[in-house]
Formats: C-alpha cells, sequence, structure tokens
C-alpha cells in the first residue's frame, strides 16, 4: 500500500483536534484527522456535556426539596436513572456522525483506527496503512490516571459510571476532584449514598478553601460524605460488592460499596502513540511544547489541549483555543501564543462552585496590594427566590488599579456569573465597570455590581 501525503494530520477528533482540522483545511490545506474511538472527544461523548445533562435530574431533585414548606411538595419525585442516562444519549449518541460529517464537508479526509509514529513525519494507522504529512497536531486528549493498588481491575471509570443501568445503594469515589464531586452530587440526589475518599486535608485544591468547606458542607446535608486523609490500598470482590482498604490517620479501615469510582485524576492520552518514533518530547503532563504550541524537539509536530504540557488549564474552553492557535501557527509561523487570562472553570455540583484569576492566597504570594470582598449571598433574593442557603462570594481586587484579579463563587448559576468576571480580567475591567453595568431584574446577572 502506498504511503499517502497530507498538509496536516491530526491526531485525535476532539475539540482541540475540530478546531484546527477545520482553519486549516478552510485555508486550502489537505487535512486528515484520525481517532480510534467515536469523534467527539471526552468532552461532548463522555464528559462536561453528557455529564450536565445528568445533572439536570439532580437539580431538579434538590430544586423541589429546597421548596418543600414553600408551596411545592416534593414528597413523590424521583429520579429514573435509566430514562436520564438514555436522555443524555438523545445528545451523545448522535455527536459522532455530526462531527464526521462536519469535518468531511469542510474537505477533511476522515480516518479511524489506531495511530503511531513510525518517523518524524509518518504515522501508520492500523487497517489504513501508512501516512505522510508536513504537520501533525497531537491532540489525543486525556484518560484516567492508573491506580497501582491490589484490585484496581473493579475501578469504575467516568465514562462506565454515565452509562450504568441503575445506581447502586453504596458508592465510593476514589479521589477528591471534580469528577468525585459532580457525580457524588449526582448519585445523591439520585438516592445512593455517597463516599468521597481523598488523600489530601483540602479537597478541590484548585478552588477557594472557604468556599469549598462551604460546599462539602452542603454535600453532607444531602448525603455526600467526604473522609480527608484517606487513600486507596486495594479492592476486592465481596459478594455483589467490594470491600475497600484505606489508609487513615488512625492506621488501615475496611469500607464496603456497591460500586467504586474512579475520580482521582487524568493524565495525558499518549502512551501509545510511539513518540520517540518521531523524535517528540514528552513527560508526565503531556507533549513538552514551545509557547507556540510545537514540539520543542520535533518542529513539524504541535499539541494541544490535554495531551500538550501547557500552562492551561485541562478545560473544553482551553483546547478549542489552543487548537486555533497551533492551526494558525502552522499556517502562517509561529506568531501567536494563547492567552489564558480570565479563562473561568467551574465544579457543577449543586450548587456549583466555580473560579476565575488568582486565588487569595495566589495574590498575595506574588505581592499584590489587594482587598478582598467576601459575601455571603444566602439570603439574597436570587437565592432566597430558590430556597438556596449555601451561597458566597470572594472577589480579590487590585487596590492600586480597582482591578479584578480573581472571583470565586458559590451559588445557584454562579457558573453563569463566572463568565462575567473572566472578562472582566481578561479585559482589565475595574469594579466600578462593573458596577455601572446595567442587568436585567430579577436576575441572577444582577447580583453582579453587589458581588464587588
Amino acid at each position: 500500500m502506498s504511503t499517502r501525503n497530507f498538509d496536516l494530520i491530526v491526531l485525535g477528533v476532539g475539540m482541540a483536534a475540530v478546531n484546527a482540522a477545520n482553519k486549516c483545511a478552510s485555508a486550502g490545506w489537505s487535512v486528515a484527522v484520525v481517532d480510534e474511538l467515536p469523534y467527539g472527544g471526552t468532552c461532548a461523548l463522555r464528559g462536561c456535556d453528557p455529564k450536565k445533562m445528568l445533572r439536570r435530574g439532580a437539580e431538579i431533585i434538590d430544586a423541589a426539596r429546597l421548596m418543600h414548606g414553600k408551596g411545592i411538595e416534593p414528597n413523590d419525585i424521583a429520579i429514573n436513572w435509566p430514562d436520564l442516562v438514555a436522555f443524555t444519549q438523545t445528545f451523545t449518541d448522535k455527536m459522532p456522525g455530526r462531527i464526521e460529517n462536519g469535518l468531511e464537508s469542510n474537505g477533511v479526509t476522515t480516518l479511524h483506527g489506531k495511530a503511531r509514529f513510525v518517523g518524524e513525519d509518518t504515522v501508520e494507522i492500523d487497517g489504513e496503512g501508512q501516512f505522510q504529512a508536513n504537520h501533525f497536531l497531537i491532540a489525543t486528549g486525556a484518560k484516567p490516571r492508573t491506580i497501582d493498588v491490589p484490585g484496581s481491575e473493579h475501578l469504575t471509570d467516568s465514562t462506565e459510571f454515565m452509562r450504568l443501568d441503575a445506581l447502586p445503594e453504596r458508592i465510593l469515589f476514589i479521589g477528591g476532584g471534580f469528577i468525585s464531586f459532580e457525580f457524588g452530587h449526582i448519585a445523591a440526589r439520585a438516592g445512593s449514598k455517597v463516599c468521597i475518599i481523598d488523600r489530601g486535608e483540602r479537597p478541590l485544591k484548585g478552588f477557594d478553601a472557604d468556599l469549598v468547606e462551604r460546599l462539602v458542607a452542603r454535600g453532607e446535608e444531602v448525603g455526600v460524605q467526604l473522609r480527608r486523609r484517606t487513600s486507596l490500598k486495594a479492592i476486592e470482590k465481596d459478594g455483589t460488592g467490594f470491600l475497600v482498604t484505606v489508609e487513615t490517620d488512625s492506621g488501615t479501615k475496611d469500607l464496603r460499596a456497591d460500586l467504586v469510582v474512579h475520580g482521582a485524576g487524568r493524565v495525558p492520552a499518549i502512551g501509545r502513540l510511539d513518540l520517540a518514533a518521531a523524535n517528540v518530547e514528552a513527560g508526565d503532563k503531556g507533549v513538552e511544547v514551545n509557547a507556540y504550541l510545537q514540539s520543542t524537539s520535533n518542529p513539524k509536530i504541535y499539541a494541544a489541549g490535554d495531551a500538550a504540557d501547557t500552562q492551561g488549564a485541562p478545560l473544553t474552553p482551553v483546547a478549542v483555543f489552543e487548537g486555533k492557535v497551533a492551526a494558525s501557527n502552522m499556517l502562517n509561523g509561529n506568531r501567536t501564543k494563547p492567552d489564558y487570562a480570565g479563562v473561568p472553570s467551574a465544579v457543577f455540583t449543586v450548587p456549583e462552585l466555580s473560579r476565575v484569576g488568582m486565588l487569595e492566597e495566589e495574590a498575595r504570594e506574588a505581592r499584590h496590594d489587594i482587598r478582598v470582598v467576601e459575601n455571603d449571598t444566602g439570603d439574597w433574593y436570587s437565592n432566597l427566590r430558590v430556597g438556596e442557603s449555601c451561597a458566597a462570594t470572594k472577589v480579590i481586587i487590585d487596590n492600586e488599579c480597582d482591578t479584578i484579579l480573581g472571583a470565586h463563587l458559590l451559588g445557584p448559576e454562579y457558573g453563569e456569573i463566572i463568565n462575567f468576571f473572566g472578562l472582566a480580567v481578561r479585559l482589565g475591567l475595574t469594579t466600578s465597570d462593573l458596577k455601572k453595568m446595567v442587568s436585567a431584574y430579577p436576575s441572577v446577572g444582577s447580583d453582579l455590581g453587589s458581588m464587588v
């Protein structure tokens, strides 16, 4: 079989890949994409999109309970888990075909199979043969981190969790990050007893510690238990459930669960690409790239998203703009650097926790002259209206220029408000600018000026 040649071959077909491929194809390049998994990547198929659809069920349950005694009788309301999962699949099942059709309509060649490098400008794809290109983009995303303990084969990952036929009575989540908290809150509202074990003292480390503690307390009220300073040691099948051995400050303990879910972090999915054959340097955080997302060891190769070792957080919007930046630099030469200022992130628990910019401790370590504006917003109208008392904000302001250095929010719909703060951080808006904003009322957005 002869070797086919392209201007660009993209490895992976997630959000970074799709944006880069379409941009380069629109500029007239011959482009191919390849993935061994259905097209769409983690977010659209196995991550944030279906997860938030599952969360909708938890939101409704929680909202009804919060309004108990305020005109709503929630006694018979419940999540039908199979129906809720089927609802998510009305979205996810259509995405691979839509994405492939969109790429093909833009002139992109779509390939399926496992790809690995066999040279600095050549990949081999199972069932397809060898392909050469002037440029490559590695955008293969991330996968669950390997947990090396006896019985790790019994772990359920987040993808499998979202496809469960039913939720069991007792669920144990490993790790105190996004996955454990988000799915833990969903499962608890669906009626499961949830326990999260975290080997550290402080879960959700990238978020404001004070707001995290409020969220932990709120979770405990609905059945999400957190065990701190607790490390996984082994998982053993025990009848229809599992015996989980953990290490705590007071010694070894056994916990029982019907399901054990991996929420202990993700790593770049680059292990099977044979990067050494292409002279591509990579580490634990991904492909080593320069400021232009170009491989530090092979100039033909770029990387973006979770597969690249950059300053960007492992978030879908970051992958999208890194894909666009990489494409621009491949097309025009290295002129554009990704700008990570003002990128918000959110933990979609119920209520949701979000942040943008600096934490308070980061601002102080950077020796900014700051003031911190804190509000307990549980009795503000927007939250009183829905019965949610667990709500608070913390905004970090630079005293010298009155700009927003960071914002940290916990409350209903605050995952939308954080976007306004993201814009403020990115554009250097002052608190005066935000206070001048005229909003629709009554809306959650109208609270923005009072938060600073």
